[in-house]
């Protein structure tokens, strides 16, 4: 009873503004919730990544129980073999069209951000490309493309007979692509540009207004400073998709007439030609590749420290 007693009277002794003293269990369930997603994290994403650049300094075949070290011999075969990195010259093709995407991109959610009429039908109809399955995408564009196809049948109406090879032809091949390319992801660039704008305060488009501000002058000295930290985001992103495009190009050509991207080379380069050790060095020089376009993103767009204030 006198243990009791004392316990009581200490309990009531606290003041009650005096904080609780923090329990050990509350400092270990923050760890147990993140455990899962952590283990996932690392056994999906770090473990293939550290596999790779093992692959890369070996000259495994992806069947040999053994793997013998090369040291960087396939570092060097890539920088000395010209036709490995002369299929980056596909991906300026892309780029273009990610850089048009985003104007593209940027207009539409700028016009649909303010008082327009069927504004949200119109906002429906752009984002919904981007939900579409991308092996989906490049079957309803394979049939577009064809000769004779849609594209073809939508010109013959307009008196455009005997159109041309839009797949067959080395030279509008990858423009093809990268119009698809386009059609599919400007969906995503005009979300974020969209959710950026329409959380600008109103009252700084009034207080333009009482300036005399024409349309341009809002868009250049208040929309466009208020979601560069966004735009950043979307150019990071357009870069690193056009260096390591994959699936439109290879569903729909397979890499043929000059629209073999670097991915595309890689997967064939491991497992057309059972030389795995070379394909994870390309797949390094690749991650490399993005990770310093991203640090560059991060020079030119770096973080405004007031934003979580």
């Amino acid at each position: 009873m006198s243990g009791t007693t004392a316990r009581v009277r200490a309990a009531g002794s606290r003041s009650p503004g005096s904080p609780r003293p923090a329990r050990r269990g509350w400092k270990i369930t923050p760890w147990l919730f993140l455990a899962v997603p952590l283990g996932l994290l690392i056994l999906f994403t770090y473990v293939p990544v550290a596999n790779m650049v093992w692959y890369s300094f070996t000259s495994w075949d992806g069947l040999d129980a053994v793997k013998e070290p090369v040291g960087f011999q396939n570092y060097v075969e890539i920088f000395t073999r010209p036709e490995i990195f002369r299929v980056f010259l596909v991906s300026v093709y892309y780029l273009v069209g990610a850089f048009l995407q985003l104007v593209l991109a940027m207009y539409f959610a700028t016009v649909l951000s303010f008082s327009t009429r069927f504004r949200n039908w119109f906002k429906g109809i752009i984002f919904f490309p981007y939900l579409l399955n991308g092996v989906a995408i490049g079957l309803v564009f394979l049939f577009f493309f064809r000769p004779g196809g849609t594209l073809d049948a939508l010109l013959a109406l307009v008196g455009v007979q005997d159109g041309p090879q839009w797949l067959g032809d080395p030279s509008l091949v990858n423009v093809s692509l990268a119009a698809t390319s386009v059609w599919r992801y400007m969906g995503l660039n005009f979300v974020l540009f969209l959710g950026a704008i329409q959380s600008i305060p109103t009252e700084l488009y009034e207080a333009a207004e009482l300036d005399g501000a024409s349309s341009w002058q809002k868009f250049r000295f208040i929309i466009l400073p208020s979601i560069s930290q966004i735009v950043g985001l979307s150019l990071i992103l357009a870069v690193s998709g056009a260096l390591s495009v994959f699936e439109i190009p290879f569903i729909m050509t397979g890499g043929a007439n000059g629209s073999e991207t670097f991915v595309i080379q890689t997967i064939n380069t491991a497992f057309k030609f059972s030389k795995v050790g070379l394909a994870s060095a390309m797949a390094v020089v690749l991650l490399l590749l993005v990770l310093l376009v991203s640090w560059v993103q991060r020079r030119f767009f770096p973080e405004e420290k007031g934003d979580l204030a």
